[in-house]
């Protein structure tokens, strides 16, 4: 088995895949109005409208509703990157670079749909060692 996507779900699709092409400065492929996947090496964010819930059966998911699931995405540089987006974050930052215990340097900020995003960079030798398996 392995883990290949997580998908949030919107009622503005073109906001969020602006959103994360700036903070991430990768592409994302828009597919329709109701679908865009962003593609790391790693790790696929896929993007889907509230009008792709009747593809699944309905009401299933509550855009904007996230309480739980933080989308994290390893970078090289944690403190350069805040310092490229702290414009378009300053007013959703929600930590600003912190190096926590398990070892990893990280920014913790919301996206405009408010789910919690991660950016983190693997700092002391345990945590190096862990991510470049």
């Amino acid at each position: 088995m392995n883990f290949v996507s997580v998908r949030i779900i919107t009622s503005d699709v073109q906001r969020l895949v602006r959103f994360y092409g700036e903070v991430t400065g990768m592409p994302v492929t828009v597919y329709t109005e109701d679908f865009a996947e962003l593609t790391t090496p790693a790790c696929t964010l896929a993007i889907g409208s509230t009008r792709t819930l009747m593809l699944f059966g309905g009401d299933i998911a509550r855009p904007a509703d996230n309480h739980t699931a933080i989308l994290e995405f390893r970078v090289g540089d944690v403190d350069a990157e805040f310092a490229r987006l702290s414009d378009l974050i300053k007013s959703t930052t929600v930590q600003q670079p912190t190096t926590m215990p398990w070892g990893n340097r990280s920014l913790l900020f919301r996206d405009p749909d408010g789910n919690l995003v991660n950016f983190f960079q693997p700092v002391s030798a345990e945590a190096i060692r862990k991510f470049d398996r």
